[in-house]
């Protein structure tokens, strides 16, 4: 009969006595004092949950038992969430009946520690921790503190500036606000103070991060790197030194409500067309991705960011197959890469409401299902969304190379494959291209087939020849447009 837990199956005695310990599971004796287990507590609870195991040496792997430290010692392991921590995590206790490693019946105490959602969970002498990796650490100075934005104790959004006052707030944006939530005839200081915008200290009122982020006319004044980088490469990979290939690097710096607008502005100028033939022979335009997808990428980057990460902005980096957006923080507490598309959570939740009073928020995480629908739509690959370091990236497939070869293959059979085999590559490229493009003008299609101007000159009149394509313009014009014949 195998042993196993019950609450998390996963945990076979096999795996207990052999597996290595990591971010979910650890292994104890029974003889540990009750009072040592309260950091492994905190820490599993104020990272994902976790499972202590209670009667195997983490020293021998040796199969100890519980029952030969006595009852009343059991009990206290049992209530040593309770005893050692606060506040008190949820958990469950569990046992299991094994033979020890001398042969007698013994029991295996499993301690099941829940993940907190809400609270940062600490042990009596008031030290927090954190499981990471196989590993409890405890955390100190900027590491609690983002702990604690994560966990919605403490937001940053919520924190003081004393170095901003009313008069540096853009007072167009603070009247649309007024207007957006029905406060026209308050004063400045009556709206931020009823929304949290203002804060109190020692006497004194102070506007908050949130209100500083949202409303600053010269954000970078307060915040340089309350920014939107866009960078544009040639090619589908980052190349640094003599062989850098960055064609445009473009930073987007404005208060939250209107660098949206102002990103959308620019991203869309930088983002290209496609033209083919649907199926009744007439050219459709088709854009590189859904712009759907891509903006609320940006708004998703631009509410969620983790704006108390010093030195750190939100990157746009576009490449010849695929565009990625990355925002400075993890994922916000509840939120995982597996139940993305079904929970919302946000790190700034006055700054989310803001910007959802703007129209640019989606409630219900109705964003993040439509960024999947809109590119399945477009017959584009899934989103992915990683964590690479400390931040979230979301990258966005233009499946290039399949509209390339699915263009190939339309042009190979509007002309005839006997008409094809006769073509060389540099024809063929051409015709590729204008399939997809419909019309340009030489200098484009040069670009494209990587071909000197003589050589391209040369196929283009060949093609004409044969009556494959149509040229409209004097011949000596460098507007010259060249377009497959209909």
């Amino acid at each position: 009969m195998k042993i196993a837990s019950k609450v998390n199956p996963l945990l076979t005695l096999s795996y207990m006595t052999t597996e290595h310990e990591n971010k979910y599971f650890d292994r104890k004796s029974a003889r540990i004092r009750v009072s040592d287990l309260a950091p492994h507590i905190s820490g599993f609870a104020n990272a994902d949950g976790g499972t202590l195991v209670i009667g195997i040496s983490d020293k021998t792997m040796e199969l100890e038992g519980i029952n030969s430290v006595g009852e009343e010692k059991i009990n206290n392991l049992i209530n040593a969430p309770k005893d050692g921590c606060k506040p008190m995590p949820k958990y469950q206790e569990e046992f299991l009946e094994i033979t020890n490693s001398k042969g007698d019946p013994d029991r295996l105490l499993l301690l099941h520690i829940f993940g907190s959602v809400d609270q940062i969970i600490r042990t009596t002498p008031d030290k927090t921790y954190l499981r990471i990796g196989d590993k409890t650490r405890e955390m100190l100075g900027d590491n609690l503190r983002n702990l604690e934005y994560s966990k919605s104790a403490r937001h940053y959004e919520d924190e003081i500036n004393t170095d901003i006052k009313i008069s540096d707030l853009d007072s167009e944006l603070i009247s649309a606000y007024k207007e957006h939530v029905g406060a026209e005839d308050l004063t400045t200081e009556q709206v931020l103070r009823a929304r949290g915008f203002i804060k109190e200290q020692d006497g004194k009122e102070y506007l908050t991060n949130a209100a500083t982020l949202l409303f600053a006319k010269n954000i970078q004044q307060f915040y340089p790197n309350c920014r939107i980088r866009f960078v544009r490469y040639d090619g589908s990979f980052a190349k640094v030194g003599t062989e850098i290939n960055i064609t445009r690097d473009y930073s987007i710096e404005y208060p939250l409500l209107r660098i949206i607008d102002k990103a959308k502005d620019f991203i869309a100028t930088q983002l290209r067309e496609f033209t083919a033939l649907d199926d009744t022979g007439r050219f459709q335009i088709v854009p590189e991705y859904p712009e759907f997808a891509w903006l609320e990428g940006v708004v998703n980057a631009v509410t969620h960011r983790e704006y108390g990460m010093s030195g750190n902005f939100i990157k746009v980096s576009m490449y010849d197959d695929r565009l990625e957006i990355e925002s400075p923080g993890k994922l916000p507490n509840v939120v995982t890469l597996q139940n993305i598309k079904n929970t919302r959570y946000s790190r700034n939740p006055r700054i989310s409401r803001v910007l959802t009073e703007f129209g640019w928020v989606r409630e219900l995480n109705e964003g993040v299902k439509r960024i999947y629908s809109d590119m399945a739509n477009f017959f584009l690959d899934e989103p992915v969304y990683s964590e690479p370091e400390e931040s979230v990236r979301l990258v966005l497939k233009n499946n290039i190379v399949m509209r390339t070869m699915r263009q190939k293959g339309r042009t190979k059979s509007s002309i005839g494959e006997s008409v094809w085999e006769h073509l060389d590559d540099i024809e063929r490229g051409i015709l590729t291209f204008l399939t997809g493009r419909g019309k340009a003008k030489r200098s484009e299609i040069e670009a494209y087939v990587g071909k000197a101007t003589r050589t391209v000159t040369i196929r283009l009149n060949r093609l004409i020849d044969q009556d494959l394509i149509v040229a409209t313009g004097n011949k000596h014009d460098p507007n010259r447009t060249y377009e497959l014949k209909k």
